[in-house]
């Protein structure tokens, strides 16, 4: 089995050997960039699995970068955790709206780092894996084809990132039932993910925009959480 490819985008040398260095250890391939240009290069000449993003970069921030990536048809698929500094949190909240994954914030401990990424990944194969037998959801004007990650309002396919997808595909695969945030968390991520409610609140408002009138059919339950119309 080939081994996954990771890119770290950082400009701190220090935190690019260290994370380097644990990723090697784990068993990743591992390419550095350190800063957000030489990272669109290293994406358009090697195949990159997951993506390690600091978002403090010279030039290109990595909200841009994030950005960039998920606009572009041939990288959007491919996951971005990033690694924040404390007190970044509308950065990190942008950073969420424009499609990243996950977020680690610094200081960080190596082995959480790799469970993360490793969940990460497995997420990812695990949908793919999961596609000849995947359940299709028709509801309303949607239609969510859990093994293909593809949603479409009518005729019109829409591109959300994986986690809006889960959240989408949750929701929708149970009509009229309430979950809390905190139930959409441990769906969407798994029981040790450190996430905020508030960042959930991001997602499901990104969900919406996205879906156009069909993200009305998601409604707020004020103090508990969301639920799909029925």
């Amino acid at each position: 089995m080939a081994k996954e490819q990771i890119l770290i985008v950082e400009d701190d040398e220090d935190i690019q050997q260290l994370v380097s260095f644990n990723l090697i250890k784990s068993g990743f391939h591992v390419l550095c960039a350190g800063n957000g240009e030489q990272g669109i290069r290293r994406l358009e000449s090697e195949k990159i699995d997951c993506i390690l993003l600091d978002l403090m970069l010279p030039g290109m921030n990595g909200i841009e970068f994030c950005r960039k990536v998920k606009n572009t048809p041939e990288y959007s698929s491919i996951p971005i955790i990033m690694l924040t500094a404390k007190g970044e949190e509308e950065d990190i909240i942008s950073g969420l709206e424009h499609g990243a994954d996950d977020y680690i914030p610094k200081p960080f401990s190596p082995k959480v780092l790799i469970a993360r990424l490793k969940a990460l990944l497995r997420r990812k194969g695990d949908s793919g894996e999961a596609e000849e037998n995947a359940e299709t959801i028709k509801i309303h004007e949607l239609t969510i084809d859990s093994g293909r990650h593809e949603v479409q309002v009518g005729d019109v396919e829409i591109k959300l990132t994986m986690t809006e997808f889960s959240i989408l595909a949750l929701l929708a695969g149970r009509p009229g039932w309430v979950f809390s945030r905190q139930q959409i968390i441990d769906a969407v991520r798994g029981y040790d993910y450190m996430v905020t409610p508030r960042a959930i609140d991001v997602q499901v408002f990104g969900l919406r925009k996205k879906l156009g009138t069909a993200g009305e059919y998601i409604e707020t339950v004020r103090g508990i959480g969301y639920r799909f119309s029925d």
